[in-house]
């Protein structure tokens, strides 16, 4: 079994596709009505974004949070403010040994840029 794609619902999926590409610099594969996926800048993963319909908006996307691996978060973070995201937290070393930081997508999506050094893969339970 592979992991196809990860599917985002969007209010707004062109505003969407502007922040995912224009300033996280994701890679368009295919857009349309109502509809787009990108490939992610380094890597094969694939992030889709769906129209929502009224009855789909918040606050279910708190139950969602995209964990994007960097190897240096204070400059990419310094990238984006410099493009005006905004951060919810500011990059941090937080206990488990992985350095986050973390901000919202336009749908209030939750997103963390990290590093995770040599703790990259947490031990799997059982």
């Amino acid at each position: 079994m592979r992991l196809n794609h990860l599917l985002l619902w969007s209010g707004d999926v062109a505003r969407a596709l502007e922040f995912y590409e224009g300033m996280l610099g994701f890679v368009r594969i295919e857009a349309g009505d109502g509809y787009a996926r990108l490939r992610a800048p380094d890597g094969e993963a694939t992030l889709g974004l769906h129209a929502a319909r009224d009855d789909q908006r918040p606050p279910w996307n708190d139950g969602i949070g995209l964990y994007l691996e960097v190897d240096d978060v204070d400059a990419v973070c310094r990238r984006l403010a410099e493009r005006g995201v905004t951060f919810d937290q500011s990059p941090a070393d937080m206990g488990w040994g992985w350095r986050h930081a973390y901000l919202r997508d336009p749908d209030g999506h939750r997103l963390s840029v990290y590093h995770a050094g040599e703790k990259r893969f947490l031990p799997t339970p059982g």
